[in-house]
This record gives C-alpha cells, structure tokens and sequence, in this order.
C-alpha cells in the first residue's frame, strides 16, 4: 500500500501514526535528482535497472525525469515498465533465457539483449535488427560481490561471440558487470580496455559500450564519487578506442534509486544488554545486510520524533520472525538509552529492499509514504 498524502519528512509522520509495522518513506524529489545527476554526468545513455526497485512509483518518476530506456531481466519487468511508459526503449540484459521468455521479449518489442555463450546466440537468431552485447568477465577487484562468477564470458569466447553476432547481421556491441556496489573506477577502466582489445581481435567496430551497472549508493561512510567514474569511463573509452570509440549506455540501479528511500522500524523488545528485537529483519526489507557490508546511515527518533542522544553501543539486532537466523551479521552501533518503540530510520535503503522483501510470519514492510 502507498500513502499518497505528502509528509514534510518521516519524523512528522511517525509522530502523527506510531506504527508498528515497517514503513518505507519515498522521496520523488530525491529520485529525480539523482537521475539528473546521471544524465547531466555520464557520458552516454543512462537506462535504468528495473530489478533494483521495480515500483510503479519508480517508474513513473524515472520517466518523468527524461528517463526512456530500461533494462529489463524478465517479461514480468518488461510489462511493468510497458504499463507506465508504452514507448520506453527496454534493454534485455538478463545473458540466460527460455525460448518463451525470447518470445515474449520479441513480442515486447525488445531492442538490446545480451549474451554469454554459444547456445543463447543461436536462440536470438531471427530476431531482426536488435542489438546483440557480448557480455565479458574479467577477475576485477572493487565491489561487494562479483557478477562473473555467474554471468559473462571468457577473453577468447567473448571474441567468438562477438565475431558470430556480426555474422548474424545484428548490431554487433559489448557489456560487463563491474559487481554490485562498485565504487573503483579502476574496474571500469580494466573493462573498457579488454573489450576494445577483443573488438579488436575480432575485427568488429562495435557500435554500443554498455559499462553496465554496479555504481555504488551510499550505506556508508563518505558518499561515492560516482562523477570521478563517469569521467574515468569517458577517458578510458577514449583512450582505449581512439576514433572508432562506440557509443556508451549504463544501467545503474542501486546508485539511481536507494537514496530516495528511507526505512523505519520500531523497536519490538529489549532481549537483555546489547540486544535488541527490530519490526523489521533479513526477511523484510533489510534482506540485503546478509550478503553486502552493512551500512551505518541509521538514526534513531523517539515515538515523539525526538532523536535519541546517548552513548552509542555496539547491539545485536534480531527481527521479529520466529526463525533464530533473522538476525543482521554485524552488530548496530545504538544509544545506550534506546527504548521500546524508539524508532529506527535506516537511509539510503530504496535498492532491492522492497523487491526482495518476504511475509514471512506475516512481518514485512506494510506501506510506502511520500515525503519531501
């Protein structure tokens, strides 16, 4: 459910409703800044990865925004983007797909696909003039976990690839994934070198660079310098392509739309000292604290809206389901006073936490509210 009544800042609207569920605050003003600093910065186009948050709110406020390409990983996010923008450019950058899922893509009017092997390629064969990226891993250092050890082909495969798509008569392009949460630019840069070597290698000029996405958001500490990338990626392309550089496209998905969501949690129980019991866990919103560093951006608001002072103490953090791993990895630095029904706001928290969200026991966050 999403309140659709304006609050200045979620302080004034957990003074005003108390709740005692998980609540997402949203704030458009925020999303549309942050994909006019993409457009205003990256040298290239700037589509936007549905999968990070696919809500209609996101959508339709990226749009709005000049926002009119998407990459889309399944035909569920393709109708969703097709619901809010009819004519929207979707990039189909998922490498691994059934033929019904290729039809349906086709059906979509689907104008990028990727690729990583052989028997994917052959299943693109009759899909006209699209444009077919070989997707490309590199053991490159810089983010929180590395997409190749799924997704993307080797040096000399890419090459192969790379020469078929040409044959084929489709616009023949490249991508990569620098891993999730990536704030080097030295990653995209190693990138851009390998696929202009292998476009080399190959003798195709290739027409499109997708640098993929990977940008990081901020969960911690300084906020990433995401305009210090964006100028690496136009000087790497530059330097390792000369004259016959490639148009370029990025697909960001965290960077774009975590900063525009808050979340807020209350305090369910005291459990002895340094613990405590949240309304919200790893099966809610804060799924992701599982797999990535956790971040510090929390702070805490009395059930008044006051914010809590006091001595900050590491805390070991449960949510409220009955299953003793709903527990976040790290402890929570908290004030030594926190309280039951203080209230925790977690920022920066707009990627993957809805779309990974569960019910489980029926716990999970209940409403998105409009702020700002």
């Amino acid at each position: 459910m999403q309140d659709l009544t304006h609050f200045p800042d979620p302080e004034t609207w957990l003074r005003r409703h108390r709740p005692d569920a998980p609540v997402m605050f949203f704030s458009p003003a925020t999303l549309r800044a942050t994909a006019a600093r993409f457009q205003q910065g990256f040298p290239g186009l700037v589509t936007y990865a549905v999968k990070a948050n696919p809500r209609t709110e996101v959508l339709e406020n990226l749009c709005a925004a000049g926002i009119s390409a998407f990459d889309v990983a399944s035909p569920q996010e393709m109708a969703a983007v097709r619901a809010v923008c009819p004519d929207a450019v979707l990039h189909y950058n998922n490498p691994v797909r059934s033929r019904a899922e290729v039809a349906a893509a086709r059906a979509c009017g689907v104008a990028s696909y990727s690729v990583d092997s052989f028997d994917e390629l052959d299943k693109l064969a009759g899909c006209g003039d699209v444009e077919i990226a070989v997707r490309l891993a590199l053991p490159v250092p810089g983010a929180a976990y590395d997409f190749g050890e799924k997704f993307g082909a080797s040096p000399d495969l890419a090459q192969a690839l790379l020469a078929r798509v040409a044959a084929m008569g489709a616009r023949p392009a490249m991508t990569f994934h620098p891993g999730t949460q990536c704030a080097e630019a030295d990653a995209w840069a190693r990138y851009i070198a390998a696929c202009a070597e292998i476009a080399e290698q190959a003798g195709v000029r290739l027409q499109r660079l997708n640098v993929g996405g990977g940008f990081a958001a901020h969960r911690a500490g300084a906020a990433p310098d995401l305009e210090g990338i964006f100028t690496r990626i136009a000087r790497e392309t530059a330097r390792s392509f000369g004259a016959q550089a490639p148009a370029l496209v990025c697909e960001p998905g965290r960077a774009m739309v975590a900063e525009a969501y808050s979340l807020a949690t209350a305090v369910k129980a005291r459990r002895g000292p340094g613990q405590v019991v949240l309304t919200d866990g790893i099966y809610g919103a804060l799924a992701e604290w599982r797999d990535i560093a956790p971040g510090d951006r929390v702070r805490i608001v009395t059930p008044d809206g006051c914010p809590r002072r006091g001595t900050p103490s590491p805390h070991i953090v449960y949510g409220p389901t009955c299953d003793s791993i709903d527990r976040l990895p790290e402890p929570l630095q908290l004030p030594a006073d926190l309280a039951e029904g203080d209230m925790l706001l977690f920022d920066g928290m707009g990627a993957y936490s809805l779309a990974l969200a569960t019910r489980f026991n029926g716990y999970g966050p209940s409403q998105v509210v409009t702020v700002g």
